[in-house]
């Protein structure tokens, strides 16, 4: 599941953001309203998390051009806790909301608990082909060798790549998806780390099928390379 974060808040936007990695989300960040509607329309998340109070598009402006737009979960963050900043947040069709200070975990679980009102619950597994990656178990299956054990970086590293099957993610967002923002990654470690991966899922790790390197802009999971199976989910 895909969750698209709003804040102006650096901090904020980077610990949040890696609490709900850690919980098997992939984080959609963007720090004003301009910026959030384009990740909208490029990423399409299954919900999003607005701060009402931001430059260039307030919260409010934002909730009501998504909600012209698609009818996905929101969850609207303050600062304020004035009735009438709650009232005007649900009138615009936010589903839920939170004022700050908060704790990560309370996020999750309002973000786990609308999803499931929507019938769009966050499942263990994401499928690629006949491949099956599931997060939580650190595993991966369908491939002609059996299943493979998994890292945690290495999942978490496959989790972004399964979710744009066939296009480049850049090694930037690899870097912060698979370690955080404070977390010490850098490009030498992310090389040893699929170095590492390709070990146990290529047929043949010198000439590389599945996981494929774009010169000068990241990696990508080939579909093609996948074994024959059911279609690439939309994501």
């Amino acid at each position: 599941m895909k969750i698209l974060l709003v804040d102006d808040d650096a901090d904020l936007l980077a610990v949040t953001g890696f609490a709900l990695q850690q919980a098997g989300f992939l984080v959609v960040k963007a720090s004003d309203g301009l910026t959030a509607l384009d990740a909208f329309e490029r990423e399409q998340p299954h919900l999003a998390v607005l701060d009402i109070n931001m430059p260039r598009m307030s919260g409010f402006e934002l909730a009501q051009k998504l909600r012209e737009r698609s009818r996905i979960p929101l969850i609207m963050l303050t600062a304020r806790s004035e009735e009438s900043d709650v009232v005007r947040a649900l009138a615009l069709g936010a589903d839920d909301y939170l004022s700050k200070p908060f704790s990560p975990k309370i996020l999750i679980a309002r973000v786990k608990a609308l999803l499931r009102r929507a019938g769009a619950e966050a499942t263990d597994a994401v499928a690629v082909g006949s491949l099956s990656l599931d997060v939580p178990e650190l595993m991966l299956v369908g491939l002609a060798r059996g299943p493979v054990r998994l890292t945690p970086l290495e999942a978490r590293f496959l989790q972004l790549l399964f979710a744009h099957a066939g296009r480049t993610v850049s090694t930037d967002r690899l870097l912060i998806h698979v370690w955080g923002n404070r977390a010490g990654g850098n490009r030498q470690l992310l090389k040893q780390l699929v170095h590492r991966l390709r070990q146990k899922i290529e047929d043949d790790p010198a000439d590389p099928r599945l996981v494929r390197n774009v010169p000068n802009a990241g990696y990508l999971l080939d579909p093609g390379a996948a074994p024959a199976g059911a279609e690439v989910p939309r994501h």
